[in-house]
């Protein structure tokens, strides 16, 4: 295959028929916002100071109603009022867990609904967001991988998963005090919930620059990571345009396994994927890459797998998350046992990597890793129809 050669899914970001009326502010650039103040008829040498303003209003102060941006005169908020929204997805059902974790079902454009996920921790709150309607990737142990495809998301709709999660949590500042890093409830992104992030690399990007921005949201970069499963000629574009942390699916350490459990392997197999990842800390001066790998029990999670995925690590400034699996109905695997687990992670471990174990979070609302999986969207298949696709 030409390396060149765009990476494209026969998926639509958008609906075929745009919905008529007013155009909805979330999800534009800055450039983007100017050229929309501008064709409503905001002069050019004001436009640029404007969007600093609406900026400010809706992604820092969380601000949904132009009548309230004091700032702006009372006939310009009008005109806004007339020709804009700020409008972000609805939360259809909100679930608690034992834990304190909070998923989300949120609908979008079209009545397509995705799911969102808060875990809570000592140190930080991170929000588990998702990039497209179900998943092109079918990984086997994965449930949301049973969903078919839908469409991709926009970077409204990604963005906006951010901000219905801050509504939840009440952290929006009052407007004209600051929000600082250190006493956040949501203060990190992980792009790990529905979807393949770089199969719908420009919105996931848009989306993140927004959450980025000094005077929106302002996520540092490096409490952004992105999940992929290995769509290899979009590493090295998330690296120079996102330059967020990445993290990797690993799950395999030999082609036959990973082909098995991460089918996406047998267009770009381990070999190709972890010369991508060694050039990817350098470039986007990232610490390190983190190695997601769930433990199956009699599939991945023996010694020789440990020591196999040491050797093809080598030279990598890396971390491995060992992922318990979190269980669905029909699954064809079984979770390794706690003893396997801890085994496994000494190996990781005196070969001088970090090797936490995931604690599973959100179990009791299938919230966990893998879990999520819209009902609206959901493809019914059997426990036999899944372990046949996996090979099994």
């Amino acid at each position: 295959m030409d390396a060149k050669a765009p990476i494209t899914q026969d998926v639509l970001t958008i609906p075929r028929k745009l919905p008529e009326g007013p155009q909805n502010l979330i999800g534009l650039s800055r450039d983007q916002m100017r050229e929309a103040l501008i064709a409503a008829g905001t002069a050019e040498k004001q436009a640029k100071m404007r969007v600093g303003q609406i900026w400010q209003w809706i992604y820092h102060w969380g601000v949904r109603d132009f009548a309230e941006m004091t700032n702006l005169s009372k006939d310009y908020r009008t005109m806004l009022a007339d020709t804009f929204v700020i409008a972000l997805p609805e939360v259809v059902t909100r679930q608690v867990s034992d834990d304190g974790t909070r998923k989300y079902l949120v609908r979008i454009a079209g009545g397509h609904e995705v799911e969102v996920v808060y875990i809570p921790e000592t140190d930080r709150g991170t929000l588990c967001i998702s990039s497209q309607v179900g998943c092109t990737l079918t990984c086997s142990f994965c449930h949301t991988g049973t969903q078919k495809l839908v469409r991709n998301l926009t970077a409204a709709e990604i963005v906006g998963q951010v901000m219905v999660a801050r509504d939840d949590l009440d952290e929006w500042p009052e407007p004209g005090t600051r929000n600082t890093q250190e006493a956040r409830l949501l203060s990190n992104i992980v792009l790990m919930g529905m979807g393949e992030p770089l199969y719908n690399f420009e919105n996931v990007r848009d989306a993140m620059k927004i959450a980025m921005d000094p005077e929106g949201i302002s996520l540092s970069r490096r409490r952004i990571t992105l999940s992929t499963s290995g769509v290899v000629p979009e590493i090295a574009r998330t690296a120079q345009e996102i330059g967020c942390q990445l993290a990797v699916s690993f799950h395999g350490t030999t082609d036959e396994v990973r082909d098995r459990l991460v089918p996406i392997n047998k267009r770009w197999p381990i070999a190709d994927l972890l010369d991508a990842l060694r050039a990817y800390p350098k470039v986007s001066n990232s610490e390190r890459i983190t190695f997601e790998y769930v433990m199956l029990d009699g599939v991945n999670d023996s010694d020789e797998d440990a020591r196999r995925l040491i050797k093809l690590i080598d030279g990598i400034p890396a971390k491995i998350n060992l992922i318990p699996f979190n269980e669905w109905p029909g699954a064809p695997y079984k979770r390794s046992s706690n003893n396997r687990i801890r085994a496994f992670a000494e190996i990781i471990y005196q070969a001088g990597y970090a090797s936490p174990v995931r604690k599973p979070r959100g179990e009791d609302i299938m919230a966990a890793c893998g879990q999520l999986k819209s009902a609206t969207e959901r493809a019914r298949k059997s426990k036999a129809q899944i372990a046949q696709e996996a090979g099994l």
